[in-house]
């Protein structure tokens, strides 16, 4: 093994067998200054998936989230089998099975109800698992799975230093705290702070809007555990079952600008009730019984990782992953899904590469991590983009043509599950 300094939790770290073995010990402070040898900013899915992907190998870090808990807010995001892949290598797969439902199919519907096309999952892919889960439930479950102490609240970056060793990056917090770090993996989300200081341009927004939001059914809902999309001439809308008692929905529209984000609550339950008023009835119903604080109107962006013109995703021990580093539209419904990957194969790569004692290990790691899963999620982040363009055709014609012989005679759901085949490869974290 060869001779370095790298230590995990400020202590060294040893190969056994394909683990790292390791005992607990409080971070060195040195002049004031706090040392972590892994800071992962933000504790989001990419963030969380990360540090319990870690932790699981025996590698410490530290979580930074500049909330003082757990983001409560969101609504639902749908996991396809490539996620449950990662979640059950986690630990908390089985845990959110026993909590949402899981997706037979999908319907597709006109405004006025008329169905154009269904299709069964199985029936197309038997080995396909869909679930729509509540995006706080999956943060409290992957949050269990790390020590006490691994998530530090209430910390927000103030500044980031780069230092003239690689693998010395200082992160001034808003309190005042300075923490010296070896390796940053940036999970802090579209707006993310780390992936500026790399150079990274802020997302693109790419002319649509959406409004989200779970409604509430205490006695239950009834509905079939299928999709549901309606399309209408530049607007189009779903909803799906989340559990017996939660229905997820969405609206999604064209829009010139992103919008303001200073509107009140009811107004934007009134504007989303009035943009599909007309269409399905159980659509308004989902609406009407949305809470106000829970309905979200955002822009989508995404940002396209252009090779040889953007900035790469790793620098030294600085690394990015889920929407800080590759930000896409919900169209694919893999935004969070490409996050889980991201958690897994960057954990994978840093824990064995931290074993190997060396520090030039750790930043070709980090590279690697980047050269390898920039194939991945560079062609689905354009193939979601363009796919929402055309899913927000506004012209009449195009919009019939569309009902009535592109999706009823041509459309097949088998190549728009396929990029859900990834695996990760899970060999090096058992």
């Amino acid at each position: 093994m060869a001779s370095s300094a790298w230590t995990i939790g400020s202590f060294p770290v040893s190969r056994a067998g394909s683990r790292i073995d390791r005992r607990r010990r409080s971070p060195i402070c040195v002049c004031g200054v706090r040392e972590e040898e892994i800071v992962v900013v933000g504790a989001g899915i990419a963030g969380l998936a990360t540090a319990a992907s870690l932790h699981k190998l025996g590698v410490r870090s530290l979580v930074l989230e500049q909330g003082d808990s757990l983001r409560t807010g969101g609504t639902s995001l749908t996991l396809f089998k490539n996620a449950w892949r990662v979640l059950d290598s986690i630990g908390v797969g089985a845990e959110l099975r026993t909590q949402f439902l899981e997706i037979e199919g999908l319907a597709m519907m006109s405004t006025k109800g008329r169905l154009l096309r269904s299709f069964t999952f199985r029936d197309v892919d038997p080995s396909q698992e869909v679930r729509a889960v509540e995006r706080k439930v999956l943060l409290e479950a992957l949050a269990s799975r790390l020590p006490p102490d691994s998530i530090r609240f209430s910390s927000k970056l103030k500044s980031i230093t780069r230092g003239d060793d690689a693998m010395k990056t200082l992160l001034e917090l808003e309190d005042g705290t300075q923490i010296e770090a070896k390796v940053v993996i940036g999970c802090d989300g579209v707006r993310s702070a780390v992936a500026k200081s790399m150079g990274f341009s802020e997302p693109k927004f790419v002319g649509h809007c959406a409004f989200r939001g779970l409604g509430e059914y205490p006695d239950g809902h009834g509905l079939q555990p299928k999709v549901n999309y309606v399309y209408g001439q530049g607007i189009r809308a779903g909803f799906v079952p989340v559990s017996p008692t939660k229905v997820y929905w969405f609206i999604c529209f064209n829009s010139q600008d992103p919008g303001s984000r200073g509107r009140e609550v009811a107004v934007l339950k009134r504007e989303a009730a009035e943009m599909v008023a007309g269409w399905p009835s159980a659509l308004g119903d989902v609406i009407s019984r949305t809470p106000d604080v829970g309905i979200l109107r955002t822009p989508l962006v995404d940002r396209w990782l252009w090779p040889g013109v953007s900035p790469a995703g790793a620098d030294g021990g600085m690394v990015l992953a889920g929407d800080a580093w590759h930000p896409m539209t919900p169209n694919l419904g893999q935004g969070g899904c490409c996050a889980l990957e991201d958690a897994a194969v960057l954990s994978a790569k840093l824990a064995a590469a931290v074993a190997d004692g060396a520090t030039s290990s750790v930043v070709n790691a980090l590279a690697d991590f980047c050269s390898e899963r920039w194939w991945r999620v560079f062609p689905l982040t354009v193939r979601s983009n363009l796919v929402g363009s055309l899913l927000q055709w506004d012209n009449p014609f195009v919009c019939a043509l569309r009902n009535e012989v592109v999706i009823p005679r041509l459309v097949m759901l088998g190549p728009f599950l396929e990029h859900t085949n990834y695996r990760v490869d899970f060999s090096q974290t058992r």
